[in-house]
């Protein structure tokens, strides 16, 4: 059998690519269509369906990407579309979901220990890459510090101002369905992260650019799609504090769970990958969440105008990461 050729390869890794994306968004939107369905059929609080099942549910592939690229010897992937994502949360996410309607939210004592703990738990971050590695117990420290932001959310949720009906994009008729629904979102995650991940190792090594910097935009991006579809929907129905407690939501659980879960199961070890990991996205991360924390426990809301500039400083981000190694 004949080697493919450099045009072949190219065009399979970017199909894989694409494929996996398409996989990623359908499945995230099935996954968290049924689980709502189901957890609101069960009497769950609507917003620790916010905080937990849906910032699950949309935070799925990249859980499954992340611990699969750790486990197949690539952790500057499962690091980098953990940065990149977080990044794009706010900035794209956001950015967009605030150019439908101004993104405003109560400010109290929820909105600031929710907040808190997405800055604490990117300054956790940041401390073990300094340190230099992540290692399994620091990963099941952070699953733990998860385990208890959920059961925290449990005690002290309270009736929600949305309604998760409004929500669902598919109306099932029993719970039957639901479940089925799940479990099909589920396997085309799992199958999508699978061709992701394997996309974008072979698109990083034809074009000479390191997997993490693949993983900070393609990668990260793609596994964003479901929060922004899911956001973009919200505000289009004036949801604008699912919007907000789904980002927030999503911003703590692909730090606490993927990193716990991908350095849990195999440490994530130092010179594994990209120095530019640790000595500039991941301050990147922490600025924008630091930032969206400010704009938000100081004004409220994120209007049309401070969202527009969040997709700028995303658009320049990007431009940024690729010309220095591209470039460089």
């Amino acid at each position: 059998m004949t080697e493919l050729s450099f045009y072949d390869t190219t065009i399979l890794s970017l199909g894989a690519l694409f494929l996996g994306i398409v996989m990623l968004i359908k499945g995230g939107n099935w996954a968290v269509d049924g689980a709502v369905y189901i957890a609101n059929r069960f009497g769950i609080s609507p917003m620790v369906i916010g905080f937990t099942i849906i910032a699950f549910g949309t935070s799925l592939p990249e859980l499954v990407v992340s611990v699969a690229a750790n486990l197949q010897g690539s952790p500057g992937i499962a690091l980098g579309n953990v940065l990149g994502s977080n990044i794009a949360n706010i900035l794209l996410v956001l950015g967009c979901s605030s150019l439908f309607i101004t993104l405003s939210t109560k400010v109290n004592k929820d909105l600031v220990r929710d907040m808190t703990l997405m800055v604490l738990s990117t300054i956790l971050l940041a401390a073990f890459l300094q340190y230099g590695e992540i290692s399994r117990i620091a990963g099941l420290l952070m699953l733990f510090t998860l385990g208890a932001y959920i059961y925290i959310q449990y005690k002290t949720s309270k009736p929600s101002e949305f309604d998760c009906d409004e929500l669902e994009e598919v109306f099932f008729k029993n719970g039957y369905f639901a479940s089925i629904t799940l479990l099909i979102g589920l396997i085309c995650i799992a199958v999508g992260s699978e061709f992701l991940v394997k996309g974008a190792k072979v698109s990083a090594g034809l074009m000479g650019i390191p997997e993490s910097i693949i993983a900070l935009s393609i990668v990260a991006f793609g596994t964003s799609l479901p929060e922004l579809s899911t956001s973009i929907i919200a505000a289009r129905k004036n949801q604008a504090g699912m919007v907000i407690g789904n980002i927030i939501g999503s911003n703590v659980f692909n730090i606490l769970m993927i990193m716990g879960a991908a350095a849990a199961v195999k440490p994530i070890i130092q010179g594994s990958f990209a120095d530019q990991l640790v000595n500039f996205d991941i301050w990147i991360t922490l600025i924008v969440a630091v930032v969206c924390a400010a704009v938000l426990l100081l004004r409220g809301r994120i209007s049309r105008v401070t969202g527009f500039l969040f997709f700028l400083s995303y658009l320049a981000y990007n431009i940024y990461i690729y010309t220095i190694n591209i470039g460089g």
